[in-house]
């Protein structure tokens, strides 16, 4: 676990996590990690995630990918007397951070409106599924409903086949990262200005965004572009290619990659034949071409493989899968594996930040809490109840367990 003194930019700041799932969680961990004090607030049981398995020692793991560095408060926030510890936690915060479906907190009684009231420069970031306007924002949305609404889902998978999810959640974790650069602009600006603001981040917009070359091809040429499996859109030949022991994705597009592939295969027939001299003419042609380099893959090894495309500089990855990818020395040189002590739990493995700083890292202060862990710390120590106050809290069950 890193040294908690180390420097931290976001040392100071205040943030009150009423999210749950993916996004929300992520884009706070996200402040956390660099150095912000986030209280969590869960429902007594656990948020639906907390009941997702598998599990590690009664405790979803899920849990432990979006909430380290947290300070975990209960709180039934459909109790009566909830309201006023909201409101008090608001008051302390500089950045709230929710993804409730627009016009819940509302309904709660903690809308922005009502957190400018208490605290007039407090930033709220809010995410969901379709953004707070628009004749869609009441939908109810999760990743997958992202991929399909966005356009990511079309595009995705082999040409004339189905449309296919991402292996993982994709769009919780870009607009997670979209929340957290919000939060931190907004914090920027009230830095200069004394202002606070609402950030509103939805997941459709984020995905949206993402859709690339396929998306301006339709903006300015009016022209759609079909599903292309595992080939680049624009360049050929790039494909997977089945090595004798395995799958190997090897990219060869460019005219330069595509003449060193073609000495690496002994094949100077492909590199001065005039059909293949310019992009067009590789990508009409790319079936043949992968199958060139498909045969030639066929009889070598993965690592064989590597030897010769390493040496002549052509871009390779064998297709690892997740197991092989966490044991590589390229993970544990970019400290991409941190892990925190349980005082319960034990040693809780989880994925590090991507985000490399020289000055400023991000830290791994606190293990993901369980749920009340920090009640004592947040009502207590942070709105400074008494002792009789949290214990009547606790016996109405507003504060449990």
């Amino acid at each position: 676990m890193a040294d908690a003194t180390a420097a931290a930019p976001l040392a100071g700041v205040k943030v009150l996590d009423l999210s749950r799932f993916i996004a929300g969680p992520l884009c706070s961990q996200i402040l956390a990690d660099f150095g912000a004090e986030v209280v969590k607030i869960e429902r007594p049981g656990g948020e639906d995630s907390r009941h997702h398995g598998p599990y590690h020692e009664d405790e979803s793991i899920y849990m432990f990918l979006y909430h380290r560095n947290k300070y975990d408060a209960a709180l039934d926030t459909r109790h009566p007397e909830a309201l006023g510890i909201l409101e008090r936690l608001i008051e302390w915060a500089d950045v709230v951070v929710e993804n409730y479906r627009p016009g819940t907190i509302e309904k709660m009684g903690i809308g922005y409106e009502r957190m400018k009231e208490l605290n007039p420069d407090v930033i709220l970031v809010s995410i969901s599924g379709f953004g707070q306007t628009g004749p869609d924002s009441h939908r109810a949305l999760f990743d997958a409903i992202s991929q399909a609404s966005s356009g990511l889902m079309s595009m995705t998978g082999e040409p004339g086949g189905k449309p296919t999810l991402s292996g993982t959640y994709i769009a919780d974790y870009t607009t997670g990262y979209q929340g957290a650069i919000g939060a931190l602009m907004a914090i920027l600006h009230r830095e200069r200005t004394g202002e606070g603001q609402l950030v509103d981040v939805a997941s459709f917009d984020t995905m949206f965004s993402a859709l690339g070359i396929r998306l301006i091809s339709e903006l300015m040429l009016g022209q759609s572009m079909p599903r292309s499996g595992s080939r680049d859109l624009l360049t050929a030949p790039v494909n997977v290619y089945e090595a004798a022991d395995g799958p190997v994705y090897i990219q060869a597009g460019t005219a330069s990659l595509f003449s060193k592939i073609c000495a690496v295969m002994e094949r100077p027939d492909l590199a001065e034949d005039p059909r293949f001299a310019g992009v067009d003419g590789r990508m009409a042609q790319q079936e043949y071409l992968e199958g060139e380099i498909g045969a030639w893959a066929s009889s070598r090894t993965v690592a064989e493989i590597a030897r010769v495309l390493e040496e002549a500089g052509v871009p390779y990855a064998k297709v690892a899968d997740v197991a092989e990818v966490a044991r590589s020395p390229q993970i544990a040189a970019r400290g991409m594996i941190v892990e925190a002590e349980h005082p319960e739990l034990g040693t809780i493995r989880m994925p590090g930040n991507p985000i490399k700083m020289e000055k400023t890292p991000p830290m791994v202060r606190k293990a993901p809490p369980r749920v009340g862990e920090d009640n004592d710390h947040v009502y207590r120590g942070i709105l400074g109840l008494t002792a009789e106050e949290t214990a009547g809290l606790r016996e109405s069950g507003a504060i449990r367990p």
